[in-house]
């Protein structure tokens, strides 16, 4: 049985006017009531949002806020960010602008780790997995966001680690460098390849995975999949970048 839908994304076709408000709200509504926690709005084909879809956005951020989620826009144009920000919408939502990815340099060999925590993660222990992954990554510079996000994208990871491999052999490594915080979730599986900026399948065996891939590299700043180094299975490394407003310091790992 698959795990009730944490991340959902809805894809706007057009204009948020007071003639598609009611269709969007209730698409939102039946993911919120269905269990979802964090609700990305693609606003790559919405040129025109009226007091009406403003409305819905401030309703539903204050639904998602309210069941302990998030709502957020992506692919904003920029005379959309500009209202958005004249009524200090941005303020209170995370909104991205098309184009406004940040970009993650590699790491210098040299940079050491500041400390690093690796874990088992049995079929039966995933929530616990996703409350320890919440609690490293809380103690780095991140805004409680950042922390909600890195975590759904983690639970994601670890979730599609243990469905496609039955539980055996999954092991988290959240490693704290002076910039950024990786995850690394490791598996026995059969092994999976996709490159940083390669789109996942839409159809065919490996869809319901590409689904969930689109919606990590929506949560992190970098997401690579590749097989492991030695023997069978799949290393997920999700890269977020801390904070640039945060506090230098990176705390102590357990």
């Amino acid at each position: 049985m698959n795990a009730p839908v944490d991340i959902a994304l809805v894809n706007l076709e057009g204009d948020l006017d007071v003639t598609t408000v009611p269709v969007v709200r209730r698409r939102i509504d039946r993911l919120i009531a269905g269990g979802a926690r964090r609700i990305f709005m693609n606003m790559a084909a919405a040129r025109y949002v009226d007091s009406a879809g403003m409305g819905l956005i401030l309703t539903e951020l204050r639904h998602m806020r309210a069941s302990g989620g998030l709502l957020s826009l992506y692919n904003v144009s920029p005379q959309l960010y500009r209202a958005l920000s004249l009524m200090r919408m941005v303020d209170y939502m995370p909104v991205a602008r098309a184009g406004s990815r940040r970009e993650v340099s590699a790491l210098d060999p040299a940079v050491l780790p500041r400390w690093r925590t690796t874990f088992r993660v049995g079929p039966a222990e995933l929530a616990s997995a996703r409350e320890r992954v919440c609690e490293l990554v809380s103690r780095l510079p991140f805004s409680p966001d950042g922390v909600f996000d890195l975590t759904l994208a983690c639970g994601e990871a670890l979730g599609n680690a243990i469905d496609h491999t039955c539980g055996c052999g999954v092991l988290a490594t959240v490693t704290a460098y002076p910039d950024r915080v990786t995850v690394e979730v490791t598996d026995c599986g059969e092994g999976f390849e996709l490159a940083e900026g390669e789109e996942p399948p839409e159809t065919g065996p490996g869809a319901e995975r590409g689904r969930g891939i689109r919606l990590m590299r929506l949560l992190a700043d970098s997401v690579s999949i590749a097989p492991k180094r030695a023997g069978e299975g799949t290393v997920v490394r999700l890269v977020k970048l801390f904070d640039a407003a945060a506090a230098p310091a990176v705390a102590r790992g357990a």
